[in-house]
């Protein structure tokens, strides 16, 4: 071990430029690490968002339908092809819903809401409540979660929709629920298809939903919708959600790779930097290097000597660095997700240790050629170098 000593010795020795060395590592590990943690805490938050929804098929109209105006839509998905479904789809769950917009006005205060219209028995296979009880007939609402903090909803309180101002009681406040490539209910009211029918004169379903209870059949849930309805012509449009998700997900796994590489270009710089420590460290002690290879050195011994040195660099830099990017992923998934549950996963704490390892990898990649170089040195003109 006294060629680890030597190493220690010289590091110690030229504190200034192993210092630099060192802070170069320090902020490449760091940049690695935090922008890893960040990347995959966004992919966790947008997977947890999303995930109730991946096992959601989604049937609207080809020529359109949901999301206009109520009662206002083109044409939509009739009663009869409702029941095509349900029988095409089998034991899984068949929700057909309206979609539309209103104003309304509560406690006073006017504002807008998305509606949705679904049959009462429905309701609990798609939404979940928070408080109160699900719809109980044609005069009472479900009120989202968003919706009901912003205009301070509770059970029981009154809804007036559109510009009859129809009254409606709320009779449940549903849980928050996200973003959901199906329905956004947060920002909504769910009224009864009773009620809807009657304001609106709505006829036709605008959107169909089908939950597969088991996520390995979606894929031949959905071809078999495709088959009975699009045969001939394009009748419905069926979206997979499963697929959009693994989609969405693909591309913030991408992004976030392209982010982490984006922090180990200072990972590389501060390689050129112990590379150019270490060549300045064999070019100062080459009579030193004559000396020890005249009293019966080995040149490998020589070259694990200069190659210690760029280890303890690495093997620093690489700690120091990690113990930050763990402070610096927890500021950057404070700021830009306000939940810092996602930095304490395994799959999130690991880029401190890929960090930590590709600091460490730099170090010794970057030694390499400065040990060997200082290994072939020739004893003898060495020891007459000045």
């Amino acid at each position: 071990m006294i060629f680890f000593e030597f190493a220690r010795r010289n590091v110690r020795l030229h504190w200034l430029r192993s210092l630099l060395a060192v802070i170069g590592i320090v902020i490449g590990v760091a940049a690695i690490a935090s922008m890893g943690i960040l990347g995959n805490s966004l992919v966790l938050s947008i997977s947890e968002t999303l995930t109730d929804v991946g096992d959601t098929i989604v049937i609207t109209p080809h020529t359109g339908g949901g999301n206009g105006p109520p009662g206002a839509s083109s044409k939509g998905i009739s009663d009869r092809q409702v029941t095509e479904i349900q029988r095409t789809v089998g034991s899984n769950i068949v929700v057909p819903l309206y979609v539309g917009g209103d104003r309304v006005v509560i406690g006073g205060e006017v504002g807008a809401a998305s509606i949705y219209g679904m049959r009462q028995e429905d309701v609990p296979e798609l939404l979940d409540l928070e408080d109160g009880v699900y719809l109980r007939g044609p005069t009472t609402a479900l009120a989202g979660a968003k919706i009901a903090e912003e205009y301070d909803l509770r059970v029981g309180s009154r809804v007036r929709v559109g510009d009859e101002e129809a009254r409606l009681r709320t009779s449940g406040i549903m849980k928050e629920r996200g973003v959901g490539f199906d329905i956004n209910p947060d920002y909504a009211l769910v009224v009864s298809d009773v009620f809807y029918q009657d304001f609106y004169g709505a006829d036709e379903w605008d959107q169909v939903i089908v939950k597969v209870r088991n996520l390995d059949d979606i894929d031949t849930v959905k071809a078999a919708i495709e088959d009975q309805f699009n045969r001939r012509e394009e009748v419905v449009n069926v979206l997979d959600t499963k697929a959009v998700l693994e989609t969405l997900i693909e591309t913030f796994n991408r992004i976030s790779t392209f982010t982490t590489a984006i922090g180990g270009i200072s990972l590389v710089v501060a390689g050129v930097s112990i590379f150019n420590v270490m060549m300045m460290s064999v070019t100062e002690r080459t009579k030193e290097i004559g000396v020890i290879r005249s009293i019966g050195a080995l040149q490998k011994e020589v070259l694990l000597m200069f190659l210690y040195e760029s280890l303890i660099l690495g093997l620093t830099g690489s700690a120091i660095g990690g113990l930050m990017s763990f402070f610096g992923g927890y500021l950057a998934v404070s700021v830009m997700l306000q939940d810092t549950s996602y930095l304490f996963v395994p799959s999130s704490l690991v880029y401190i240790l890929y960090g930590m390892g590709f600091g460490i990898g730099t170090s010794i990649l970057s030694g390499l050629y400065p040990a060997w170089k200082a290994s072939h040195v020739n004893p003898i003109e060495a020891l007459r170098h000045e």
